[in-house]
């Protein structure tokens, strides 16, 4: 059994959930800000790569000596860093070929899939969080569970990351927990449910949220009733609208909004960082009700990002002209990483100073929603969904998100996946046209009728949830109209049985 503490000084996880709602948040903070120097003097003496980065940056690393100093250090990202340098320099003492290793490799959207070693202290660090929210969300000390991992098993990092995860946890809290890993299949995730499920007291299911989508619509098909059982749901890989956490509650039976659902933000380069606490949906739900609180909180007022909470001291984020970047040990020890993703900070103090300014008492609001034991004092992280995935239409950008409400309607869910793919391709008169390539569900065919329905809620989503679209399209209704293609379940080359959708095509 595993008996190394979750983080330095917290050997339970009671102690440690106890310590999140009395500990004021400068202590998590300091924590975090401790290892990042620390992390900063190693990695400049021990790391050849850095080193030559550092040099070749004209940076001296002599100039680091307090927190504020930080801001000053060059950034790091795939291409100035981890693809310049051979891998062995990039690791503490170039010690690659003598250390023991597990490989993920990135999906290669943007460009050549790169590897990237993951040591068995990161597997820990999942588990540490895993045991946290399990404990916390889903009462794993109290109930017998059975995990359905239905993430990607192979060379990415979703499948055996969690399998490790889950396995350490089991293991070393001693819970009644067992673990299936059909992967990316649908029938045998339904088939665990249907076989194993009543042998156990909940069942919590893990994958990317469209694939579980469709993992439910197929079994409401087959005659599962899913509010037969007590389930719990843990996504990861992107983000996903509050609309499509209600369909997940609804359709399933889940009883409460806040703990039955979560998601994490991470990332192949440097594992899970943050994951959205029941906090962090409160928060959302409060902010969709409230223009001005959200506006407040989220700067891109047409987008609703992930916001997730995180310890500073596994991982050390910062905003930089709207970018995240993130310091940790990781496998490959990365200092300021650019992790290409948009997005912001906001510690726990600003967060309920945003609140009071839009007249409302945080405090009181999760004592409302009966969420005080979930009442955290860390920091914030939100992250948009990835701009590579918009196309742009006359300027305006059509970000995936505001389509994938559009599948989400009650007129719409019945009869589409939810999954669907953006084109841009130029008419005879060398117009921009927006295609949207949509998916039906098993066994219904295209029509007009469907094609007209699906069309109408995507204008209408569009014009309720992005200005500049909505500006346009008044001036020009007809060339920023979406031509719609209806394809068969599964039909190549758009959609595929698993996987990660493609939500845009450039």
């Amino acid at each position: 059994m595993n008996n190394k503490p979750l983080l330095p000084g917290y050997n339970s996880v009671k102690s440690l959930l106890r310590d999140l709602t009395v500990k004021p948040e400068k202590f998590w903070l300091k924590r975090g800000e401790s290892k990042l120097l620390r992390l900063f003097k190693q990695s400049s003496r021990h790391i050849a790569a850095y080193k030559k980065f550092l040099k070749a940056n004209g940076f001296d690393p002599k100039k680091i000596t307090k927190l504020r100093d930080i801001s000053s250090v060059p950034p790091v990202d795939k291409n100035n860093y981890l693809r310049k340098y051979p891998l062995d320099s990039l690791c503490w003492n170039g010690n690659f070929k003598h250390s023991h290793w597990i490989f993920a490799a990135t999906s290669g959207s943007t460009g050549q899939p790169f590897y990237f070693p993951r040591t068995a202290e990161q597997d820990l660090q999942y588990a540490a969080l895993a045991e946290l929210y399990l404990v916390h969300n889903f009462q794993i000390d109290k109930k017998s569970t059975l995990y359905i991992n239905g993430f990607a098993m192979g060379v990415w990092i979703g499948g055996v990351f969690t399998y490790q995860a889950i396995h350490d946890v089991a293991q070393r809290g001693n819970y009644s927990l067992s673990i299936i890993n059909p992967g990316l299949n649908k029938q045998e995730i339904i088939k665990a449910v249907t076989n194993l499920g009543p042998k156990f007291e909940q069942i919590i299911i893990g994958g990317y949220p469209p694939f579980v989508k469709e993992t439910i619509d197929e079994g409401l098909a087959q005659g599962l009733n899913w509010k037969k059982y007590k389930l719990g749901f843990v996504f990861s890989a992107e983000p996903f609208s509050e609309k499509f956490r209600d369909y997940i509650i609804n359709t399933t039976g889940l009883k409460n909004p806040y703990t039955g659902t979560l998601n994490h933000y991470g990332t192949a380069d440097q594992g899970t960082l943050a994951y959205g606490t029941p906090l962090c949906i409160l928060i959302k739900r409060l902010a969709l009700k409230n223009p001005k609180l959200f506006a407040a909180i989220f700067p891109e007022v047409q987008r609703l990002p992930t916001l997730a909470q995180y310890f500073p001291e596994m991982f050390y984020f910062e905003e930089q002209k709207g970018q995240l970047l993130c310091s940790a040990y990781s496998g490959l020890p990365l200092f300021r990483y650019d992790l290409k993703d948009r997005g912001g900070v906001i510690t726990f103090g600003q967060m309920s100073e945003i609140f009071g300014s839009a007249g409302m008492n945080l405090e009181q609001e999760v004592r409302k929603a009966n969420l005080l034991d979930s009442l955290w004092h860390l920091p914030f992280v939100y992250v948009y969904e990835r701009s590579d995935m918009a196309v742009t239409l006359f300027g305006a950008n059509i970000y995936p998100e505001h389509i994938k409400e559009a599948h989400l309607q009650s007129n719409t869910v019945k009869h589409f996946t939810g999954k669907f793919t953006l084109e841009v391709k130029y008419n005879k008169h060398h117009s921009p046209v927006l295609h949207v390539h949509t998916e039906l569900k098993k066994n219904i065919l295209p029509s007009t009728r469907l094609n007209r329905i699906i069309k109408e809620e995507i204008i209408k989503k569009l014009l309720e949830k992005n200005s500049e679209y909505k500006n346009n399209y008044a001036m020009m209704p007809k060339k920023n109209s979406p031509k719609i293609k209806l394809w068969t379940n599964q039909s190549p080359p758009f959609f595929k049985d698993g996987g990660k959708q493609k939500w845009a095509m450039k």
